[in-house]
């Protein structure tokens, strides 16, 4: 048996030597999963407007935004917790997040009024205690949902959607992703109002069931008001849908790329040009920044390092909070944004140690690289500035 059991462990041990690399190959090749959740579906159907019913437009939206997410974002895998006209229960919907191990959690929906009641605007919503009324009364709207399940109580635990002290145990929850969603929430409430035009309603939090069993950041959208009509009608336009998809995709492309910063120090995630992204001009009462001969990257045949710092959509005076401090901050403008650089050097280890100096007071600040004055992929730059110091 001792001869038997030695053999055994020899070939377990060379099967183990076989799969191991390839197992580490594909950790380290693991996909962001983003899981898009359009609200509602099937046999409830949210809210209803003059022309059309809430479950339509967040499954409009979401299927849009899943599909440009696909287009532009190769590492990236979408999952949908519904692609078509189908009742999910609520539960189901966060199971299938986690599931997934998912980055990302966004769920779809349309905000609607009582009696005849309008407003115009976003909001973009996290878990936690509701602190006002209103708030409350979207997360109970949200949450009613589960009355369309017939075992809800049992699944549930007995809480009861339209009772406010339901509410009471998202007093005591702890959720880890808390920064990461409000983060994320205000970065979509950013493009609602830049990119999209659309009155900012702001980041609120509240206490939705579906956000509470999701182990990831989560953010829960309200595109608008359907029980506006000029908001509804927006919304059910071509035009209406795809700008709100567009905004929460240039969102997420954001945080996408700050966290592969924060994580690996560059990132290959690029926002897309927006030829209708408005060029904002500095405002009367404020100074123009005071600039070296030229903004603009000095054009060189070899590669120049920068740590990019912090954007504006407009230009910044010489002593401006923003740049903590900083005296010889310069600026390169890229899709009518002005993009604050500090140092510049060809030596990237020099300025990747600029980099991590800089974390303290700008933690999200990253390297960039130039050629021939034109900005150029990080990870190409740095592959050919080792190449050339191997020489």
């Amino acid at each position: 048996m001792k001869p038997y059991r030695q053999y055994i462990l020899f070939v377990s041990i060379c099967l183990g030597l076989l799969v191991f690399p390839f197992c580490a190959n594909r950790m380290e090749a693991k996909d962001f999963v983003v899981v898009i959740d359009a609200g509602h579906g099937g046999h409830d159907p949210g809210a209803i407007g003059k022309i059309s019913k809430e479950k339509n437009i967040n499954l409009t939206v979401a299927l849009k935004l899943g599909k440009q997410i696909q287009k532009n974002c190769p590492d990236v895998k979408v999952v949908y917790t519904r692609s078509k006209d189908v009742f999910i229960p609520l539960d189901r919907r966060a199971e299938i997040a986690n599931d997934a191990k998912a980055d990302l959690f966004i769920s779809i929906h349309t905000n609607a009024l009582a009696n005849n009641k309008t407003a115009l605007g976003a909001s973009t919503w996290t878990l936690g205690l509701a602190k006002s009324d209103a708030n409350l009364e979207v997360a109970k709207r949200e949450n009613s949902v589960i009355l369309y399940e017939d075992d809800y109580k049992t699944r549930y635990a007995g809480f009861n959607p339209n009772s406010s002290e339901s509410y009471i145990i998202f007093e005591f929850m702890q959720d880890k992703y808390m920064s990461q969603s409000v983060h994320l929430a205000s970065l979509v409430q950013k493009q609602f109002k830049q990119t999209c035009k659309r009155n900012d309603h702001g980041v609120h939090q509240a206490g939705f069931l579906v956000l509470k069993a999701s182990a990831m950041p989560s953010i829960l959208v309200e595109l608008g008001y359907i029980s506006t009509p000029s908001e509804e009608r927006f919304l059910n336009t071509e035009e209406g849908s795809s700008s709100m998809a567009n905004g929460i995709f240039r969102a997420f492309l954001t945080y996408k790329r700050e966290q592969e910063v924060r994580l690996n120090g560059s990132s290959q995630t690029i926002l897309p040009e927006d030829a209708e992204a408005p060029e904002a001009a500095p405002q009367p009462e404020e100074r123009q920044p005071e600039k070296k001969a030229n903004p603009q990257p000095t054009e060189s045949r070899e590669i120049v390092f920068k740590v990019q710092i912090l954007t504006s959509s407009r230009p910044l005076s010489k002593n401006d909070k923003r740049l903590k401090g900083l005296k010889d901050a310069d600026y390169y403008k890229e899709n009518g944004l002005y993009k604050y650089t500090y140092g510049a050097s060809t030596d990237y280890n020099k300025v990747a140690r600029t980099r991590k100096e800089l974390t303290t007071k700008f933690k999200d600040a990253f390297v960039i690289a130039f050629k021939d004055g034109k900005k150029m992929n990080i990870n190409a730059a740095i592959s050919e500035f080792k190449k050339n110091r191997n020489k």
